[in-house]
C-alpha cells in the first residue's frame, strides 16, 4: 500500500549543490551523490534541466567496488535510492516534455552502464525494479505514466533486459500511450440509472472530472466523501464550471444500483452498458479508483492522477474564477 512508498520530497533544492566541492573517497558504502551544477549555469530553468540530465551521473560509478545486497544498492541504502527516485519525479514533471523524455532516456543509458561493466552485478535490475514500482504501481503516491512511457520505450529495446521483460515494457508503453496528457480523451457512451445514454464528449463544462469507480470500493467512497465535503467543488458543479462523470465499467449492475444513494445526484453517474471501455481498451484502468481531469475540449490535463493532485487542481481552478 502507499505507506510502503517513500514520499517525494517537497523540494528538490537539497540535492542541488554548486561545483567545486572535493570528491569523497570511494568506499563500499556511500550516500546518494548530489548533482554538481557548474557555476556558469545560473538560470533557474537551465539549472533544472541540467539537474534532470545529470541526476544519475555520479550514482553510476563503475570504478568503485560498491555493495549491492539486501540493504544497499551501489553502496547506497535502498531506502535512499527509493527516495532519490521519488525526488526525481517532481523534477521531471517540472521540465518540458521533450526535456523530460531526454532526461529519462539518459537515466536508462546511465544505469545500463552497471550491467555493461559487470553482468554479475545486480544494481541495474534493482534500480529498474524501484523505477517500475514508483512510476507504475497503482498505489504509488508518485506514479506517472507520462514519465514511465519513455522508460518503457528504452527498456523494450535494452539489450540488457530479458526478451520476455522487453515484451512487458513494449506492452506497458502501449498502455501508457492511451489518453496521454494534452490529447483528447477517448469518447465513450455510458448509461444512467434511468436508461438514458450519454457520451463523455457530450458533457459540457469548463472542466470534467472523470471518475472510474466501483460500488463498495473503500477508496472510491473516500474520494466521494472528499468531493462532497469541499464546498468550493460543490459550488463549481452548481455553476456548471465542473462536471463529475462517475462511471462503472464492470458487470454487477445490481450492486451498482444498490450503491446509487451514495452517488451525488448532481453528478453524471453511469455504467458502461456494452463493456467497451475495458474490452476495447479505451482507457488503461490498472486499478480502481482512477481519476482524470479534462479541459473544456476534453483534452487530458491529469491522467490517472493521485487524489491530492486532483484536489489541488480543482481548488486552484476555483481560485482562478
Amino acid at each position: 500500500m502507499r505507506s510502503s512508498f517513500v514520499i517525494a520530497a517537497a523540494s528538490i533544492a537539497a540535492v542541488i549543490v554548486s561545483c567545486g566541492q572535493p570528491k569523497q573517497p570511494q568506499t563500499l558504502v556511500r550516500t546518494f551523490p548530489k548533482v554538481q551544477i557548474p557555476a556558469m549555469v545560473t538560470d533557474p530553468q537551465e539549472k533544472m534541466e541540467y539537474m534532470g540530465q545529470h541526476y544519475w551521473d555520479a550514482f553510476v560509478d563503475t570504478t568503485g567496488r560498491y555493495v549491492t545486497d539486501s540493504t544497499h544498492i551501489a553502496g547506497i541504502l535502498r531506502g535512499d535510492v527509493e527516495q532519490a527516485v521519488a525526488n526525481y519525479v517532481p523534477l521531471m514533471k517540472a521540465l518540458p516534455i521533450d526535456r523530460m523524455r531526454k532526461s529519462v532516456f539518459a537515466f536508462c543509458d546511465r544505469i545500463s552502464m552497471f550491467e555493461k561493466h559487470d553482468a554479475a552485478d545486480s544494481t541495474f535490475e534493482a534500480v529498474v525494479r524501484i523505477f517500475d514500482r514508483y512510476l507504475y504501481d497503482p498505489n504509488s503516491p508518485v506514479r506517472n505514466e507520462e514519465i514511465y512511457l519513455p522508460f518503457c520505450e528504452k527498456m523494450a529495446v535494452n539489450p540488457y533486459v530479458d526478451i520476455t521483460m522487453q515484451g512487458k515494457y513494449a506492452f506497458e508503453a502501449g498502455r501508457c500511450s492511451l489518453n496521454r496528457i494534452g490529447t483528447v480523451a477517448a469518447d465513450f457512451k455510458f448509461t444512467d440509472r434511468y436508461g438514458k445514454v450519454r457520451n463523455l464528449h457530450g458533457i459540457k463544462a469548463e472542466t470534467t472530472l472523470l471518475f472510474f469507480s466501483n460500488p463498495g470500493c473503500h477508496a472510491c467512497k473516500g474520494i466521494i466523501d472528499q468531493l462532497v465535503s469541499v464546498g468550493q467543488i460543490g459550488e463549481m458543479i452548481s455553476d456548471g464550471r465542473l462536471a463529475v462523470v462517475n462511471v462503472y465499467v464492470d458487470e454487477d449492475l445490481e450492486a451498482w444500483m444498490g450503491y446509487m444513494p451514495i452517488y451525488p445526484s448532481e453528478w453524471y453517474n453511469g455504467y458502461d452498458q456494452d463493456l467497451l471501455i475495458r474490452t476495447d481498451e479505451l482507457y488503461s484502468l490498472r486499478a480502481i479508483p482512477s481519476l482524470y481531469i479534462l479541459d473544456s475540449e476534453k483534452r487530458v490535463v491529469l491522467k490517472d492522477a493521485v487524489e491530492n493532485e486532483v484536489f489541488d487542481y480543482l481548488l486552484n481552478m476555483y481560485e482562478r474564477r
